[in-house]
């Protein structure tokens, strides 16, 4: 078991101010107790942001070069591919997620690094414009400074990805973040304290602090905080965007999905299948990008579903340390219980269960297993189509055309992402374009980092990653002179 009582606030590790607010980290494979770890109060915030503060008011970080920012993410990002296996180790034990799943992500998480070094290398910090017109008798001089001190809050499902999505344009712009990350991740929080701190950010750059939502609150809410960047439920970004309006305080908001997959009738059901294990179940279903409403042609339905029964069907549920497992337990015990009561919804509105159901895998009863599920027979007007699950269920709704298929795919709160499988590139492309959603990947195409990411509607305020990723971070001064 690890035991850490101390808090990073302000490059250092420190006491916290309440040390009987201790959180036993229990492992959802089996219950048992992995981690001991102190919890930030409200009195901790408040040092954390008095120190993001002096350090952007006063200290050198906002005013070093762009290029020498740029040095001290490489290195943060060096550092971690060095003990790539050990993040990847501390996320599975935290989260239950199964360790392909945390290996094959730390690559990602380099290329998510340079996504925004390259953004940053080619930002135009300052630049002049051309005059409008031959009359015009004075340059302007744009200029991208940061914002100020930044309160990033992150979930626990994919917390280095989350961290990296904030921290690194954040940073690179010259601002100061305090970080509050989720109670369950405390141990591997630790551990990217620990990498930024050896990168050599200087004091008071940056705090990471493990805190319940009271206190999550506590801190967006802080005076001295100049923006919020907030990824989570669509619910807590509603309440964040008010204390956003109420303060104007800059925010992004990365909020919730039900993405759907539409499988045209002329796709590779084979490679469509096989791309769904990722794109729609990957981390055990709790990830918002995850494609969980899968669109079939009436033509082709029944072929849809027994495809889908048989690729879920395949994947192994277990252990998240052994290396055949595919899908891991849940979080916890009460994220556990919201899937299983889901499945249930799902089986009293009348939907078809193809496989699965609200029964824990046999032998798993100690951890916080579901078994994966597949409902068929599914009218987009269900509770398990409209509504974020987060858990490993999918939901297969019939269409009878391709205009019947984006209208299905946009009937939703959400447009966060979505995906594609024809035959056909151009009526692939063609179909994207309608849907209404941030995101859209062509037979099972990986998102892109040097593109922005973000979604329409409920799902958020802003985009994350390159340039529009970094663009949040920084605020546009003009300056104008007579020539």
């Amino acid at each position: 078991m690890t035991v850490r009582d101390d808090l990073y606030i302000g490059g250092s590790w420190v006491a916290p101010s309440a040390p009987e607010l201790t959180l036993d980290i229990l492992s959802p494979h089996d219950q048992s107790v992995i981690g001991r770890v102190a919890q930030a109060a409200p009195a901790d915030v408040d040092k954390a942001v008095v120190a993001a503060r002096a350090a952007f008011d006063h200290g050198p970080w906002p005013h070093t070069t762009p290029a020498e920012r740029q040095e001290v993410v490489r290195r943060y990002d060096a550092l971690r591919t060095a003990r790539a296996d050990e993040i990847a180790e501390a996320i599975s034990a935290e989260n239950g997620s199964a360790g392909w799943f945390t290996k094959v992500g730390q690559p990602f998480l380099t290329r998510q690094v340079n996504a925004y070094l390259k953004a940053a290398e080619e930002f135009g910090w300052e630049e002049v414009l051309a005059p409008s017109h031959p009359s015009v008798a004075f340059d302007t001089i744009v200029r991208r400074e940061a914002i100020g001190v930044v309160a990033a809050v992150i979930p626990w499902n994919s917390p280095f990805s989350a961290a990296t999505a904030k921290l690194v344009p954040a940073l690179l712009a010259g601002n100061t973040v305090v970080l509050k990350v989720s109670p369950e991740n405390s141990l591997s929080m630790a551990l990217l304290a620990d990498l930024w701190h050896e990168a050599g950010l200087p004091e008071g750059v940056l705090s990471v602090l493990p805190a319940d939502r009271q206190t999550s609150e506590y801190l967006v809410s802080h005076a001295g905080v100049d923006k919020i960047s907030f990824t989570g439920s669509t619910r807590a970004g509603r309440r964040i965007a008010s204390i956003a309006g109420e303060q104007l305080k800059r925010v992004g908001l990365e909020l919730g999905g039900k993405s759907a997959a539409l499988i045209l009738d002329d796709a590779d059901l084979a490679a469509a299948t096989q791309g769904l294990r990722f794109g729609s179940l990957g981390n055990n279903g709790e990830a918002c990008i995850l494609q969980t409403r899968i669109l079939a042609p009436r033509s082709r339905y029944e072929e849809v579903v027994a495809a889908v029964k048989e690729m879920v069907e395949s994947l192994k549920v277990g252990d998240p340390s052994a290396p055949d497992t595919f899908i891991g337990p849940m979080i916890r015990r009460d994220q556990q219980q919201r899937v299983i009561d889901y499945i249930n919804i799902g089986i009293e509105d009348g939907a078809r269960l193809v496989t699965g159901g609200p029964h824990v895998p046999e032998g798993l009863e100690k951890g916080n297993y579901v078994t994966p599920t597949v409902f068929a027979d599914v009218d987009n007007s269900m509770r398990i189509a409209q509504e974020e699950i987060f858990g490993p269920v999918l939901v297969v709704i019939a269409y009878d055309d391709d205009d019947d298929a984006v209208r299905i795919a946009n009937d939703s709160q959400y447009g966060l992402s979505g995906g594609i499988w024809t035959s056909d590139p151009d009526r692939a492309l063609a179909t994207a374009r309608r849907l209404r959603t941030g995101t859209v990947t062509l037979n099972g195409s990986p998102i892109s980092f040097d593109g922005p990411f973000g979604g329409y509607k409920a799902s958020g305020l802003g985009r994350e990653y390159g340039k529009a990723g970094l663009t949040g971070y920084v605020e546009h001064k003009s300056i104008t002179r007579t020539r």
